[in-house]
């Protein structure tokens, strides 16, 4: 019995977690639309959020551009359906593997990073400072993080889309001596704006998870060292969880929608 106890406890705290960070979330959106707005630290928190993870969102699509392909290759060729490649691979990337994988490499990128700095200007007193000396540390720091995050995603993922359907034709090009104009005539041919739509969409769900999480561990998190590592660590696996629960959703409603 001592396991379905854990299990309770667990789930119970992650559901009170959920519903603390949806108070998080509406005070997030009752301060955004008040002025003053800090357009210069929102433009420095998108150049942190989007350009300091280009690198790794485009090594990682290419990555699964390549292996996506290499994989199914043998698989199709046995079938007779070698010809599918591009159209099964360009809709696998866009409407799934492109936005969660992205969102996760981000989750480990942007939310821990977050949870890192918040922490240790909680611990440091500097959010207290900012509270006594009249500015509202809350709009600054959390509003321009959790902005930055919904907008810039959804561009790292067309990024990482089209580097990932770059490293599939590049293989399929060097294995199948098909051109790069054939196959993205092919690509593009399969997709539709029921395609494109939706995940981007849920683009700007999987950005808004990422910056609230990260933000309200790192506000709220423990005193000492030991809290900021905590914080920094909870962001990226409840986040992480949260993308899961939200793409499910997603991928729900989407097929309700074509059924409709």
């Amino acid at each position: 019995m001592k396991w379905i106890n854990g299990i309770y406890k667990n789930i119970r705290k992650f559901l009170i977690e959920i519903g603390d960070i949806s108070f998080f979330a509406g005070r997030y959106f009752r301060e955004l639309v008040h002025p003053p707005f800090e357009w210069k630290e929102l433009l420095r928190q998108c150049y942190q959020v989007g350009n300091r993870s280009l690198v790794l969102v485009v090594v990682t699509g290419f990555i699964i551009g390549l292996v996506l392909t290499l994989q199914s290759r043998p698989t199709l060729i046995e079938f007779g359906a070698e010809s599918w490649m591009p159209n099964m691979v360009g809709i696998s990337i866009v409407r799934e593997l492109g936005p969660v994988i992205t969102a996760l490499v981000c989750a480990g990128r942007i939310a821990s990073g977050i949870g890192a700095e918040l922490g240790s200007m909680r611990v440091t007193e500097q959010i207290d400072a900012m509270e006594v000396s009249g500015t509202n540390p809350f709009k600054y720091l959390v509003v321009t993080r959790v902005l930055a995050a919904t907008l810039m995603l959804p561009l790292l993922v067309i990024l990482a889309d089209a580097v990932a359907l770059y490293g599939s034709a590049l293989v399929e090009n060097f294995k199948g001596d098909v051109s790069f104009q054939l196959y993205f005539n092919k690509v593009f041919d399969a997709l539709g704006y029921g395609d494109l739509i939706p995940a981007t969409i849920k683009s700007f769900f999987f950005g808004f998870a990422i910056g609230i999480v990260g933000c309200y561990k790192g506000y709220y998190s423990k005193k000492g060292t030991a809290g900021v590592g905590l914080a920094a660590n909870s962001a990226v696996v409840f986040t992480s969880m949260l993308l899961f629960i939200l793409d499910f959703i997603a991928v729900f409603v989407a097929d309700i929608f074509y059924e409709l």
